[in-house]
Protein backbone atom coordinates (compact mmCIF):
# COMPACT_ATOMS: atom_id res chain seq x y z
CA UNK A 1 0.00 0.00 0.00
CA UNK A 2 1.24 3.40 -0.53
CA UNK A 3 3.04 5.63 1.63
CA UNK A 4 0.52 8.36 2.43
CA UNK A 5 -2.21 5.72 3.72
CA UNK A 6 0.00 5.32 6.67
CA UNK A 7 0.26 9.09 7.20
CA UNK A 8 -3.32 9.82 7.59
CA UNK A 9 -3.03 7.53 10.40
CA UNK A 10 -4.10 9.01 13.74
CA UNK A 11 -0.38 9.79 15.27
CA UNK A 12 0.80 11.44 18.22
CA UNK A 13 -0.98 14.36 17.96
CA UNK A 14 -5.07 14.00 17.15
CA UNK A 15 -6.65 16.51 15.32
CA UNK A 16 -9.88 16.38 13.01
CA UNK A 17 -9.85 16.58 9.26
CA UNK A 18 -11.96 19.59 7.42
CA UNK A 19 -15.29 17.69 6.96
CA UNK A 20 -16.69 21.02 8.16
CA UNK A 21 -17.42 24.10 6.46
CA UNK A 22 -15.07 26.71 6.28
CA UNK A 23 -16.78 28.89 8.74
CA UNK A 24 -16.80 26.37 11.18
CA UNK A 25 -15.45 27.35 15.27
CA UNK A 26 -12.26 25.79 15.58
CA UNK A 27 -12.03 25.14 19.65
CA UNK A 28 -9.24 23.62 21.24
CA UNK A 29 -9.27 21.91 24.28
CA UNK A 30 -8.69 24.73 26.68
CA UNK A 31 -11.01 26.80 24.92
CA UNK A 32 -14.22 23.84 25.68
CA UNK A 33 -13.24 23.70 29.19
CA UNK A 34 -13.06 27.34 29.65
CA UNK A 35 -16.61 27.47 28.02
CA UNK A 36 -17.83 24.53 29.97
CA UNK A 37 -16.52 26.34 33.14
CA UNK A 38 -18.46 29.64 32.60
CA UNK A 39 -21.79 28.05 31.14
CA UNK A 40 -22.73 25.47 33.53
CA UNK A 41 -25.21 25.92 35.72
CA UNK A 42 -23.87 23.51 38.45
CA UNK A 43 -20.95 25.42 38.88
CA UNK A 44 -22.90 28.37 39.02
CA UNK A 45 -24.95 26.95 42.07
CA UNK A 46 -21.47 25.79 43.78
CA UNK A 47 -20.44 29.43 43.54
CA UNK A 48 -23.40 31.05 44.98
CA UNK A 49 -23.56 28.08 47.56
CA UNK A 50 -19.74 28.75 48.29
CA UNK A 51 -21.01 32.91 48.77
CA UNK A 52 -23.73 31.50 51.09
CA UNK A 53 -21.74 30.16 52.93
CA UNK A 54 -18.77 32.82 53.17
CA UNK A 55 -21.40 35.02 54.66
CA UNK A 56 -22.86 32.59 56.85
CA UNK A 57 -19.13 32.90 58.49
CA UNK A 58 -19.02 36.79 58.99
CA UNK A 59 -21.89 36.28 60.61
CA UNK A 60 -20.96 33.60 63.00
CA UNK A 61 -17.96 35.93 63.91
CA UNK A 62 -20.49 38.72 64.60
CA UNK A 63 -21.23 36.49 67.97
CA UNK A 64 -18.17 37.30 69.56
CA UNK A 65 -18.39 40.85 69.33
CA UNK A 66 -20.58 43.03 71.81
CA UNK A 67 -24.67 43.45 70.97
CA UNK A 68 -25.65 47.40 70.38
CA UNK A 69 -29.12 48.11 70.48
CA UNK A 70 -30.87 52.00 70.81
CA UNK A 71 -34.49 51.73 71.94
CA UNK A 72 -36.98 54.80 72.19
CA UNK A 73 -40.38 55.02 72.94
CA UNK A 74 -42.99 57.97 72.75
CA UNK A 75 -46.59 58.61 74.35
CA UNK A 76 -49.24 61.28 74.48
CA UNK A 77 -51.73 61.50 76.91
CA UNK A 78 -53.75 64.77 77.35
CA UNK A 79 -54.72 63.81 81.51
CA UNK A 80 -54.30 67.09 82.96
CA UNK A 81 -55.67 68.24 86.76
CA UNK A 82 -54.63 69.14 90.00
CA UNK A 83 -53.50 67.53 92.82
CA UNK A 84 -54.04 68.19 96.42
CA UNK A 85 -51.01 67.34 98.12
CA UNK A 86 -50.31 69.23 101.82
CA UNK A 87 -52.95 71.47 101.44
CA UNK A 88 -52.11 73.24 98.08
CA UNK A 89 -53.36 72.28 94.77
CA UNK A 90 -50.83 71.30 92.31
CA UNK A 91 -51.30 71.86 88.45
CA UNK A 92 -50.26 68.59 86.61
CA UNK A 93 -49.80 67.46 82.75
CA UNK A 94 -48.70 64.53 81.23
CA UNK A 95 -48.79 65.46 77.78
CA UNK A 96 -45.87 63.99 75.97
CA UNK A 97 -43.71 61.38 77.56
CA UNK A 98 -40.80 59.82 76.17
CA UNK A 99 -37.48 58.08 76.44
CA UNK A 100 -34.29 57.00 74.58
CA UNK A 101 -31.77 54.12 75.62
CA UNK A 102 -28.92 52.61 74.68
CA UNK A 103 -27.46 48.71 75.39
CA UNK A 104 -24.15 47.15 75.46
CA UNK A 105 -24.45 43.66 75.66
CA UNK A 106 -21.25 41.23 76.19
CA UNK A 107 -21.30 37.33 76.13
CA UNK A 108 -18.22 36.51 78.57
CA UNK A 109 -18.88 32.19 78.17
CA UNK A 110 -21.73 30.74 76.86
CA UNK A 111 -19.84 27.19 77.23
CA UNK A 112 -17.82 27.03 73.94
CA UNK A 113 -21.27 27.66 71.64
CA UNK A 114 -19.99 30.66 70.20
CA UNK A 115 -16.35 29.18 69.46
CA UNK A 116 -18.26 26.10 68.05
CA UNK A 117 -19.93 27.89 66.13
CA UNK A 118 -18.20 29.94 64.10
CA UNK A 119 -16.06 27.12 63.31
CA UNK A 120 -18.79 24.79 61.97
CA UNK A 121 -19.34 27.87 60.02
CA UNK A 122 -15.99 28.16 58.54
CA UNK A 123 -15.99 24.13 58.34
CA UNK A 124 -19.40 24.71 56.48
CA UNK A 125 -17.27 27.29 54.08
CA UNK A 126 -13.99 24.80 53.15
CA UNK A 127 -16.87 22.42 52.30
CA UNK A 128 -18.41 24.51 49.95
CA UNK A 129 -15.64 25.65 48.65
CA UNK A 130 -14.22 22.07 47.98
CA UNK A 131 -17.74 20.76 46.63
CA UNK A 132 -16.72 23.91 44.35
CA UNK A 133 -13.58 22.71 42.65
CA UNK A 134 -15.35 18.40 42.81
CA UNK A 135 -17.90 20.15 40.62
CA UNK A 136 -15.57 21.70 38.22
CA UNK A 137 -13.38 18.45 38.30
CA UNK A 138 -16.32 17.03 37.17
CA UNK A 139 -17.39 18.99 34.70
CA UNK A 140 -13.65 19.36 33.08
CA UNK A 141 -13.90 15.51 33.03
CA UNK A 142 -17.25 15.22 30.75
CA UNK A 143 -16.30 18.04 28.58
CA UNK A 144 -12.72 16.03 28.32
CA UNK A 145 -15.00 12.94 27.12
CA UNK A 146 -17.03 14.84 24.89
CA UNK A 147 -13.80 16.63 23.05
CA UNK A 148 -12.16 13.25 23.07
CA UNK A 149 -15.63 11.62 21.68
CA UNK A 150 -15.52 14.29 18.69
CA UNK A 151 -11.93 13.57 18.09
CA UNK A 152 -12.66 9.58 17.77
CA UNK A 153 -15.62 9.84 16.06
CA UNK A 154 -13.40 12.48 13.11
CA UNK A 155 -10.83 9.94 13.11
CA UNK A 156 -13.06 7.23 12.45
CA UNK A 157 -15.23 8.63 10.23
CA UNK A 158 -11.26 9.49 8.03
CA UNK A 159 -10.54 5.97 7.98
CA UNK A 160 -14.04 4.93 7.06
CA UNK A 161 -13.31 7.15 4.09
CA UNK A 162 -10.01 5.63 3.60
CA UNK A 163 -11.29 2.32 3.36
CA UNK A 164 -14.10 3.39 1.03
CA UNK A 165 -11.54 5.03 -1.77
CA UNK A 166 -9.49 1.83 -1.39
CA UNK A 167 -12.25 -0.43 -2.71
CA UNK A 168 -13.45 2.21 -5.11
CA UNK A 169 -10.29 1.96 -6.48
CA UNK A 170 -10.24 -1.83 -6.05
CA UNK A 171 -13.61 -1.76 -7.89
CA UNK A 172 -12.40 0.40 -10.42
CA UNK A 173 -9.50 -2.15 -11.49
CA UNK A 174 -11.56 -5.23 -11.04
CA UNK A 175 -14.32 -3.42 -13.26
CA UNK A 176 -11.71 -2.92 -16.04
CA UNK A 177 -10.12 -6.45 -15.88
CA UNK A 178 -14.04 -7.60 -16.42
CA UNK A 179 -14.18 -5.61 -19.72
CA UNK A 180 -11.12 -7.27 -20.67
CA UNK A 181 -12.26 -11.01 -20.03
CA UNK A 182 -9.59 -10.88 -17.13
CA UNK A 183 -12.03 -11.11 -14.27
CA UNK A 184 -15.39 -12.50 -13.48
CA UNK A 185 -18.57 -10.88 -12.80
CA UNK A 186 -18.47 -12.55 -9.42
CA UNK A 187 -15.28 -10.50 -8.86
CA UNK A 188 -17.47 -7.50 -9.77
CA UNK A 189 -20.09 -8.29 -7.41
CA UNK A 190 -18.11 -9.09 -4.32
CA UNK A 191 -15.96 -5.73 -4.35
CA UNK A 192 -19.29 -3.56 -5.03
CA UNK A 193 -21.01 -5.11 -2.23
CA UNK A 194 -17.66 -4.15 0.18
CA UNK A 195 -18.16 -0.67 -1.63
CA UNK A 196 -21.76 -0.66 -0.46
CA UNK A 197 -21.20 -1.85 3.09
CA UNK A 198 -18.06 0.41 3.43
CA UNK A 199 -20.79 3.34 1.86
CA UNK A 200 -22.88 3.05 4.91
CA UNK A 201 -20.27 2.62 7.20
CA UNK A 202 -18.88 6.09 6.05
CA UNK A 203 -22.70 7.38 6.57
CA UNK A 204 -22.79 5.55 10.16
CA UNK A 205 -19.52 7.42 10.90
CA UNK A 206 -20.73 10.66 9.58
CA UNK A 207 -23.38 10.29 11.73
CA UNK A 208 -21.38 9.54 15.02
CA UNK A 209 -19.51 12.40 14.54
CA UNK A 210 -22.59 15.14 14.00
CA UNK A 211 -23.52 13.45 17.51
CA UNK A 212 -20.62 13.73 19.12
CA UNK A 213 -20.26 17.59 18.31
CA UNK A 214 -24.23 17.94 19.27
CA UNK A 215 -23.09 16.71 23.03
CA UNK A 216 -19.73 18.82 22.53
CA UNK A 217 -21.71 21.73 22.77
CA UNK A 218 -23.99 20.65 25.16
CA UNK A 219 -21.51 20.53 27.54
CA UNK A 220 -19.59 23.86 26.59
CA UNK A 221 -22.94 25.87 26.03
CA UNK A 222 -23.27 26.14 22.42
CA UNK A 223 -26.28 25.75 20.31
CA UNK A 224 -26.95 22.01 19.63
CA UNK A 225 -26.19 22.77 15.77
CA UNK A 226 -22.86 24.95 16.10
CA UNK A 227 -20.65 24.47 13.29
CA UNK A 228 -18.02 23.63 15.39
CA UNK A 229 -14.62 21.52 14.54
CA UNK A 230 -11.73 20.26 17.34
CA UNK A 231 -7.97 21.67 16.61
CA UNK A 232 -4.72 20.05 16.57
CA UNK A 233 -3.56 20.24 20.11
CA UNK A 234 -5.31 17.12 21.08
CA UNK A 235 -3.05 14.97 23.52
CA UNK A 236 0.32 16.18 23.27
CA UNK A 237 1.68 14.40 25.70
CA UNK A 238 4.64 12.39 25.99
CA UNK A 239 2.51 9.30 27.42
CA UNK A 240 0.59 8.69 23.92
CA UNK A 241 4.26 7.79 21.96
CA UNK A 242 4.23 4.23 20.32
CA UNK A 243 6.98 3.22 21.78
CA UNK A 244 5.81 3.47 25.94
CA UNK A 245 4.75 0.35 26.39
CA UNK A 246 4.87 -0.03 30.76
CA UNK A 247 6.79 -3.43 30.31
CA UNK A 248 10.52 -3.78 28.48
CA UNK A 249 11.46 -6.30 26.44
CA UNK A 250 12.61 -8.38 29.33
CA UNK A 251 9.29 -8.03 31.27
CA UNK A 252 10.34 -5.74 33.93
CA UNK A 253 8.26 -2.92 35.52
CA UNK A 254 10.21 0.53 33.49
CA UNK A 255 9.39 3.65 34.97
CA UNK A 256 5.94 4.56 34.67
CA UNK A 257 4.44 1.54 36.01
CA UNK A 258 6.64 2.14 38.76
CA UNK A 259 5.73 5.29 38.93
CA UNK A 260 1.81 4.71 39.11
CA UNK A 261 2.34 1.85 41.55
CA UNK A 262 4.16 4.47 44.03
CA UNK A 263 1.36 7.17 43.57
CA UNK A 264 -1.54 4.30 44.06
CA UNK A 265 0.11 3.62 47.47
CA UNK A 266 0.16 7.14 48.41
CA UNK A 267 -2.10 8.70 50.79
CA UNK A 268 -0.63 12.21 49.31
CA UNK A 269 -1.99 11.32 46.18
CA UNK A 270 -5.59 10.91 47.68
CA UNK A 271 -5.51 14.04 50.05
CA UNK A 272 -5.68 16.02 46.48
CA UNK A 273 -8.77 15.24 46.07
CA UNK A 274 -11.45 17.08 46.89
CA UNK A 275 -13.82 14.44 48.35
CA UNK A 276 -10.85 13.79 51.00
CA UNK A 277 -10.94 17.37 52.02
CA UNK A 278 -14.45 17.27 52.01
CA UNK A 279 -14.82 13.91 54.36
CA UNK A 280 -11.92 15.50 56.77
CA UNK A 281 -14.03 18.24 57.12
CA UNK A 282 -17.01 16.38 57.73
CA UNK A 283 -15.17 15.02 60.87
CA UNK A 284 -14.67 18.20 62.01
CA UNK A 285 -17.90 19.79 61.64
CA UNK A 286 -19.31 16.73 63.52
CA UNK A 287 -17.09 17.38 66.59
CA UNK A 288 -18.02 20.82 66.98
CA UNK A 289 -21.45 20.01 66.60
CA UNK A 290 -20.79 17.77 69.80
CA UNK A 291 -18.97 20.64 71.21
CA UNK A 292 -21.79 22.73 70.42
CA UNK A 293 -24.47 20.60 72.44
CA UNK A 294 -21.99 20.26 75.60
CA UNK A 295 -22.45 23.43 75.49
CA UNK A 296 -25.82 23.39 76.46
CA UNK A 297 -24.72 21.68 79.60
CA UNK A 298 -22.23 24.22 80.62
CA UNK A 299 -22.83 27.38 82.66
CA UNK A 300 -23.26 30.82 80.62
CA UNK A 301 -22.18 34.11 81.76
CA UNK A 302 -22.64 37.55 80.20
CA UNK A 303 -22.18 41.35 80.98
CA UNK A 304 -24.29 44.21 79.85
CA UNK A 305 -24.63 48.16 80.14
CA UNK A 306 -27.36 50.36 79.21
CA UNK A 307 -27.76 54.24 79.34
CA UNK A 308 -31.75 55.34 79.23
CA UNK A 309 -32.85 58.89 79.44
CA UNK A 310 -37.20 59.94 79.85
CA UNK A 311 -38.67 63.13 79.82
CA UNK A 312 -41.94 63.82 80.70
CA UNK A 313 -44.88 64.47 82.79
CA UNK A 314 -45.01 68.23 84.35
CA UNK A 315 -46.56 69.13 87.91
CA UNK A 316 -46.48 72.61 88.87
CA UNK A 317 -44.91 74.08 86.05
CA UNK A 318 -41.70 71.76 86.38
CA UNK A 319 -40.75 68.63 84.50
CA UNK A 320 -40.90 65.46 86.85
CA UNK A 321 -39.32 63.47 84.49
CA UNK A 322 -35.93 64.77 83.51
CA UNK A 323 -33.41 62.47 83.91
CA UNK A 324 -30.73 60.03 82.80
CA UNK A 325 -30.07 56.34 84.09
CA UNK A 326 -26.96 54.02 83.83
CA UNK A 327 -27.15 50.35 84.68
CA UNK A 328 -24.76 47.80 84.75
CA UNK A 329 -25.56 43.92 84.80
CA UNK A 330 -24.08 40.33 85.45
CA UNK A 331 -25.83 37.44 84.15
CA UNK A 332 -25.04 33.96 85.20
CA UNK A 333 -27.34 30.76 84.20
CA UNK A 334 -26.51 27.16 84.89
CA UNK A 335 -28.77 24.50 83.73
CA UNK A 336 -29.93 21.86 86.30
CA UNK A 337 -32.13 19.38 84.91
CA UNK A 338 -33.87 18.85 81.34
CA UNK A 339 -35.07 15.52 81.84
CA UNK A 340 -32.39 14.44 79.02
CA UNK A 341 -33.21 16.87 76.52
CA UNK A 342 -29.95 18.13 76.08
CA UNK A 343 -27.44 15.07 77.42
CA UNK A 344 -29.42 12.94 74.48
CA UNK A 345 -28.60 15.88 72.40
CA UNK A 346 -24.81 15.08 73.55
CA UNK A 347 -24.95 11.45 72.80
CA UNK A 348 -27.05 11.89 69.38
CA UNK A 349 -23.72 14.44 67.96
CA UNK A 350 -21.24 11.79 69.59
CA UNK A 351 -22.50 9.07 67.74
CA UNK A 352 -22.86 10.76 64.72
CA UNK A 353 -19.25 12.35 65.09
CA UNK A 354 -18.38 8.23 65.03
CA UNK A 355 -20.27 7.64 61.71
CA UNK A 356 -18.76 11.07 60.03
CA UNK A 357 -15.23 9.21 61.01
CA UNK A 358 -16.12 5.46 59.76
CA UNK A 359 -17.32 7.44 56.42
CA UNK A 360 -14.15 9.09 55.93
CA UNK A 361 -12.51 5.75 56.19
CA UNK A 362 -14.58 4.32 54.06
CA UNK A 363 -14.20 6.94 51.57
CA UNK A 364 -10.14 7.13 51.91
CA UNK A 365 -10.55 3.17 51.02
CA UNK A 366 -12.79 3.53 48.10
CA UNK A 367 -10.53 6.66 46.64
CA UNK A 368 -7.39 4.45 46.95
CA UNK A 369 -9.22 1.25 45.08
CA UNK A 370 -9.77 3.89 42.57
CA UNK A 371 -6.77 4.91 42.16
CA UNK A 372 -5.43 1.93 42.18
CA UNK A 373 -8.01 0.88 39.46
CA UNK A 374 -7.16 4.08 37.42
CA UNK A 375 -3.42 3.58 37.78
CA UNK A 376 -3.82 -0.15 36.02
CA UNK A 377 -6.24 1.07 33.53
CA UNK A 378 -3.77 3.58 32.47
CA UNK A 379 -0.82 1.02 32.69
CA UNK A 380 -2.81 -1.09 30.77
CA UNK A 381 -4.31 1.77 28.09
CA UNK A 382 -0.52 2.21 27.42
CA UNK A 383 -0.21 -1.01 26.21
CA UNK A 384 -2.48 -1.33 24.23
CA UNK A 385 -1.96 1.47 22.68
CA UNK A 386 1.50 0.34 21.76
CA UNK A 387 0.42 -3.25 20.79
CA UNK A 388 -2.17 -1.42 18.37
CA UNK A 389 0.62 0.35 16.47
CA UNK A 390 2.32 -2.66 15.73
CA UNK A 391 -0.64 -4.34 14.62
CA UNK A 392 -1.51 -1.63 12.40
CA UNK A 393 1.68 -1.78 10.81
CA UNK A 394 1.68 -5.23 10.31
CA UNK A 395 -1.75 -5.07 8.68
CA UNK A 396 -0.07 -2.33 6.49
CA UNK A 397 2.43 -4.41 5.39
CA UNK A 398 0.65 -7.48 4.49
CA UNK A 399 -2.05 -5.35 2.75
CA UNK A 400 0.95 -4.35 0.58
CA UNK A 401 2.15 -7.75 -0.08
CA UNK A 402 -1.48 -9.05 -0.29
CA UNK A 403 -2.11 -6.77 -3.32
CA UNK A 404 1.07 -6.69 -5.15
CA UNK A 405 0.35 -10.70 -5.19
CA UNK A 406 -3.05 -10.09 -5.87
CA UNK A 407 -1.94 -8.18 -9.39
CA UNK A 408 0.55 -11.12 -9.65
CA UNK A 409 -1.79 -13.69 -9.86
CA UNK A 410 -0.44 -15.54 -6.69
CA UNK A 411 -3.36 -14.28 -4.38
CA UNK A 412 -7.42 -14.92 -4.86
CA UNK A 413 -9.76 -11.92 -4.49
CA UNK A 414 -11.12 -13.08 -1.02
CA UNK A 415 -8.12 -13.17 0.48
CA UNK A 416 -7.02 -9.66 -0.61
CA UNK A 417 -10.00 -8.26 0.31
CA UNK A 418 -9.62 -10.06 4.20
CA UNK A 419 -6.21 -8.53 4.01
CA UNK A 420 -8.10 -4.92 2.98
CA UNK A 421 -10.42 -5.53 5.95
CA UNK A 422 -7.76 -6.18 8.25
CA UNK A 423 -5.89 -3.05 7.48
CA UNK A 424 -9.35 -1.69 8.27
CA UNK A 425 -9.73 -3.07 11.49
CA UNK A 426 -6.21 -2.70 13.01
CA UNK A 427 -6.15 1.42 12.04
CA UNK A 428 -9.90 1.20 14.18
CA UNK A 429 -8.59 -0.53 17.22
CA UNK A 430 -5.64 1.87 17.31
CA UNK A 431 -8.30 4.83 17.01
CA UNK A 432 -9.92 3.41 19.91
CA UNK A 433 -6.71 2.48 21.90
CA UNK A 434 -5.63 6.04 21.68
CA UNK A 435 -8.95 7.11 22.52
CA UNK A 436 -9.21 4.71 25.64
CA UNK A 437 -5.82 5.86 26.96
CA UNK A 438 -6.88 9.66 27.34
CA UNK A 439 -9.87 8.52 29.18
CA UNK A 440 -7.44 6.61 31.14
CA UNK A 441 -5.64 9.68 31.56
CA UNK A 442 -8.48 11.96 32.59
CA UNK A 443 -9.57 9.36 34.57
CA UNK A 444 -6.25 8.93 36.56
CA UNK A 445 -5.61 12.47 37.21
CA UNK A 446 -9.70 13.12 38.44
CA UNK A 447 -8.56 10.24 40.81
CA UNK A 448 -5.49 11.46 42.35
CA UNK A 449 -6.27 14.85 42.01
CA UNK A 450 -4.35 16.46 39.65
CA UNK A 451 -7.03 17.19 37.00
CA UNK A 452 -7.75 20.79 37.28
CA UNK A 453 -3.62 21.41 37.85
CA UNK A 454 -3.19 21.13 34.14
Amino acid sequence: MKRFIVTAIWTVTVGSVAIAQPESQVLTLSQCRTLALENNKQIAASKQSSASAVYTAKSAYGNFLPNISASGAGMYNSKEGTIDMLGYGIDYEIGTLYSVGLTVEQPIYMGGKISAGYKMAKLGQAIAEKQEVLTATEVIEATDQAYAGVVRATEMTRVAEAYNELLASLLTTIESAYRNGMKPKNDVLKVQVKVDESTLAMRRAENALRLAKMNLCHYIGLPLDSAIQVSEDFMQASYIKADSSPVSSTGQATGLQCALSAVSNSLAAIENRPEYSMLSSQVDLAKQELKLNRSELLPKIGVSASYNYIHGIEIGNRTLLDDGIFMAMVSVSMPLFHFGERSNKVRAAKAKMLQAELDREEGIESMTLELTQAANNLDEATLELTIADRSLTQAEENMRVSRSMYDAGMETLADHLEAQALWQQAWQTRVDAVYSLYLAHIAYQKASGTLLAE
